[in-house]
């Protein structure tokens, strides 16, 4: 099956910006003397934090996003670790997103550091996608004071990914006229979605690169793989309709704590529940009143890492319904826990036109 057997793309400009170790990048902006040391942003290693960004000096030694502080440091013990400054980071992404509005009204943020950009109507530069992201990176480099990688093609999905491809401080283009070539040689581990172990199940059918996914029938592909292979099968023949969307709505909104010591048992989990409430509550009144709770859901991450959710319909986050969540949880496990973690998935009432009590 061919490209053409699927629908046709519209024709768009899409520009993905994805700022350079974000957090790291800034605190060496504000601080020179870092420049050329490890420096990582992220919690203590005493209270069980976690990497947010690391400097590419850094990344030489494996330290990554999302790792341990304690195996950072272990990683690299010449490592310098920041608390980090998220008030001065939210100043830097503003002024990012007020270059990005000189340009179009069609901005979608993905995070503080990261954005996609519709370019498809704007004149400047000569209405050149390229020229526009080259502007724009030395435009943030000049008033932010560092550094963006960028890609530039007719959809989010290559978009995206192709900001990685000349990382740091670049950018790729792919044409429409390229699209095919471009696929054809790309992993489908890169496709949104294919984790590892989606990963492993295309490869034990021989399936590596979107090629592959391509020689494949999309019935069979279906059969095989459910609703998610139709997912892959268009996505491996670049093709992604969906538009920028520049008025983002909230689908969840959680809270989260890592424990510096483990709780030992489910009285103590259950003593953590009131103020796990109290801090959700806080981010919720943030809402406007267009949101209604579906349901709410608990996270529970144990001593040996394993962790499990447990997620309820028609319940709301009080200490009743949430405390029988955490019941449920640490039976599965019956484990000391290292997280705590409450949350609610929140229905749109402006797209479906009602209005209600979020609480209600």
């Amino acid at each position: 099956m061919n490209a053409s057997q699927h629908e046709n793309p519209p024709q768009r400009k899409i520009i993905h910006i994805d700022a350079d170790c974000f957090y790291a990048a800034v605190e060496i902006r504000d601080n020179p003397k870092l420049r050329g040391f490890p420096i990582a942003v992220g919690g203590s290693a005493a209270r069980r934090g976690v990497i947010a960004t690391a400097s590419y000096e850094a990344r030489k030694f494996g330290v990554r996003s999302a790792m341990a502080s304690a195996t950072a440091l272990k990683r690299c013990p010449d490592l310098i670790l920041i608390p980090g400054r998220m008030s001065v980071y939210h100043e830097a992404s503003r002024q990012m997103r007020e270059i990005f509005a000189d340009y179009t009204d069609l901005i979608e943020p993905l995070s503080l550091d990261e954005a996609f950009l519709d370019v498809s109507d704007c004149q400047k530069c000569k209405g050149s996608a390229t020229f526009i992201a080259r502007e724009i990176r030395q435009r943030i480099s000049d008033t932010v004071g560092i550094t963006v990688s960028a890609g530039i093609a007719p959809n989010k999905f290559i978009a995206k990914i192709a900001s990685d491809w000349n990382k740091p401080n670049g950018q790729f283009v792919v044409t429409p006229d390229k699209i095919e070539a471009f696929m054809a040689e790309l992993p489908v581990k890169h496709i949104w979605g294919v984790g590892k172990v989606t990963a492993a199940r295309l490869e034990k059918q021989g399936i590596r690169t979107c090629a592959d996914v391509r020689n494949f029938d999309i019935f069979l592909f279906v059969q095989q793989f459910g609703q998610f292979g139709e997912h892959i099968h268009k996505l491996a023949h670049g093709i992604d309709n969906r538009p920028v969307v520049s008025e983002w709505r909230r689908k969840s909104v959680s809270v989260e704590n890592t424990y510096a010591a483990d709780l030992p048992d489910l009285a103590a989990c259950l003593s953590k529940i009131p103020e796990l409430i109290e801090s959700l509550k806080k981010r919720m009144a943030k809402l406007d009143d267009d949101y209604q709770i579906q349901n709410c859901f608990l996270k529970m991450k144990f001593s040996n890492f394993s962790q499990t959710t447990v997620e309820r319909s028609h319940c709301k986050p009080a200490v009743e319904d949430i405390t029988s969540l955490c019941e449920e949880a640490w039976n599965r496990g019956k484990l000391p826990v290292r997280l705590l973690g409450i949350g609610v998935r929140l229905q749109d009432l402006t797209e479906s036109g009602g209005q209600m009590d979020l609480f209600g």
